[in-house]
């Protein structure tokens, strides 16, 4: 079994404590990662007998949990633990509020044998109010339910029978879950939205309650009303950027509710390079993206990360390759993931994920290949039949908008991704425009171009990288490399997968550095190139095509030769 440095030293006692939500810190947090009981059953009803302990919130599947069985379709899978409030946590006038990250797919959540609320969705957080059923001896229940990939909800690369470029499925806890005491009144969310032409950034503190709300920036004091715009301006103004990573902290205030907060300011937008062509922008400039696919996957922990350690380690190495972006591949990471980005000065491409039947190798490759362009809307083609499937979709991409908007790092939305489970792209983007007017769409990564969105997006695997400006949209490498080179004691499986496969390290190298000098530098200048995300971070089980092992042990690429093929990526 491969176990990454930070999951062979797991402290028990101290799982992922920092606390979850960097853009909206409060004083009261109780952080109740740990020990649960678990049961797997068959039926709805609540377990008699529990078939031991997990580690929550690490997936069942998962060696941290310390349980190693995967949950069935049809069956449930049930969470308890005692929550002990301490005593004058929560004030006579305050409410407890619950917190789940991220809970695959289905959930219940019981508190003192009361139904707090469910909640369909694998990826997105969601709050409930447990005030009401607190008792001096408090129980938290949690009843779990997922299809994995035999239902239409989203489940990224999950599959019941992993192999190849399908990963082992995960269920049930996986991010931090935590409680923490509000005033009657609180603050339930900020909307952040930056303006650095005019050097100012506009805050929405959003309530139930409709009054007078304060923003604390530099020691002034800001009156504004919740649910409406108020206007930080910042004097000598530094923009955020990879190279400068510059954050400015500021708190909301409501009442005897206070949240500590952060913004950047910075500009993503699609312009216009010195020869005319469509590029990205940042704060105004031309500036290439060189990126890598990020699956997010671990060989201990599988989606969930062993520590905050684990996660700052990839994007600080890639950062040091000289790298300035990651593209989040069809999975939703933990806040603090899209936190430690910002501080470090990492771009984001965020990917919404898959879901929708069964996979369709005949509408995903056969059209595609063939230089068809099937409409999205033709749903049985792209196995989207089901329309409340769709609709839950569309719900779920206006819940990740919202979730990750502040983002300072998040440069691009992705809303699909080679035609898994596409349909209506071009309605995809609308709605996230309506959501958020300030980033760039790629609304259809590699395949099944509908016409729409920012980019021009293509995969090149296993053939010459030729790719031609059309001179309307941003012209991006989207997808490419996935050269494999196995790395022996460090290898998840027997098996192999890659787009082009090598035994010598050297040999590897050279040829990655090839691909780059010869085929994708030579595209900025000849065509405008403005964007390329190499396959990938780090290898996953079968796929041995990383610049990290799987273990996150071996970097695979000279990390100072692979800098300097990066710096030539630039206009």
């Amino acid at each position: 079994m491969l176990m990454t440095p930070w999951g062979e030293h797991l402290d028990e006692n101290c799982i992922l404590t920092e606390y979850p939500r960097p853009q909206m810190r409060r004083n009261s947090y109780l952080n109740l990662n740990g020990r649960w009981e678990y049961a797997i059953t068959d039926s709805d009803e609540s377990p008699r007998r529990w078939d031991g302990t997990i580690l929550v919130p690490f997936s069942p599947e998962s060696a941290l949990s310390g349980v190693g069985r995967s949950l069935q379709p049809g069956q449930a899978l049930w969470y308890r633990r005692e929550v002990i409030v301490p005593q004058g946590f929560i004030p006579a006038d305050g409410r407890l509020l619950l917190h789940f990250g991220a809970v695959d797919q289905e959930a219940a959540v019981y508190w003192n044998g009361r139904l707090l609320g469910r909640h369909m969705g694998g990826y997105n957080a969601f709050t409930l109010d447990a005030t009401d059923a607190l008792a001096e001896s408090n129980v938290l229940l949690v009843a779990v339910r997922d299809g994995t990939d035999t239902n239409e909800l989203s489940r990224g690369k999950q599959k019941t029978k992993r192999g190849g470029i399908w990963y082992t499925p995960q269920s049930g806890i996986w991010q931090t879950v935590w409680a923490e005491w509000v005033p009657e009144r609180y603050i339930s969310a900020l909307r952040i939205t930056p303006d650095a032409a005019h050097s100012c950034v506009r805050v929405t503190v959003q309530s139930e309650y409709d009054g007078v709300c304060y923003l604390h920036f530099h020691g002034r004091r800001i009156g504004g009303f919740t649910n409406r715009e108020t206007t930080i301006r910042v004097e000598n103004a530094e923009l955020w950027s990879p190279e400068h990573p510059k954050l400015y902290d500021f708190s909301a205030e409501l009442g005897s509710d206070r949240v500590e907060s952060y913004f950047a300011l910075r500009d993503t937008a699609v312009g216009k390079d010195s020869a005319g062509r469509p590029c990205l922008l940042l704060n105004g400039k031309p500036y290439f993206h060189s990126g890598v696919l990020d699956q997010g996957y671990y060989p201990d922990g599988l989606y969930t990360a062993p520590s905050d350690e684990a996660m700052i380690y990839d994007i600080t190495l890639m950062k040091r390759m000289g790298f300035n972006m990651l593209r989040k591949h069809i999975k939703v990471e933990p806040m603090r993931w899209y936190y430690h980005c910002d501080r470090l000065g990492m771009l984001v491409w965020q990917d919404m994920v898959n879901g929708g039947d069964a996979y369709s190798p005949l509408s995903i490759y056969v059209f595609s290949n063939l230089g068809l362009r099937v409409k999205d809307d033709h749903y049985r083609y792209f196995s989207r039949s089901d329309a409340k499937g769709r609709a839950h979709y569309m719900e779920e991409l206006g819940q990740l908008v919202e979730l990750l908007y502040n983002t300072v790092s998040l440069a691009m939305w992705v809303p699909f991704n080679e035609g898994w489970g596409q349909f209506d792209a071009l309605k995809a983007v609308q709605a996230i425009r309506r959501r958020d007017a300030t980033r760039p769409i790629d609304h259809a990564s590699g395949w099944h171009d509908q016409g729409g969105g920012d980019l021009k997006s293509r995969h090149v695997y296993y053939r010459p990288v030729r790719l031609k400006n059309d001179g309307r949209r941003v012209l991006a490498l989207t997808e490419f490399g996935g050269y494999s080179l196995q790395c022996p004691g460090h290898l998840a499986t027997d098996k192999k997968f890659g787009y082009r496969m090598y035994d010598d390290a050297a040999a590897w190298m050279d040829a990655v550095e090839k691909l780059y000098e010869n085929e994708v530098i030579p595209l900025i200048a000849a065509q405008g190139l403005s964007a390329a995300v190499y396959t990938q971070v780090s290898d996953v089980e079968d796929e041995v095509n990383g610049l990290l092992t799987f273990d996150r042990r071996v970097c695979k690429p000279d990390a100072a030769r692979m800098q300097k093929i990066n710096e030539k990526l630039h206009f």
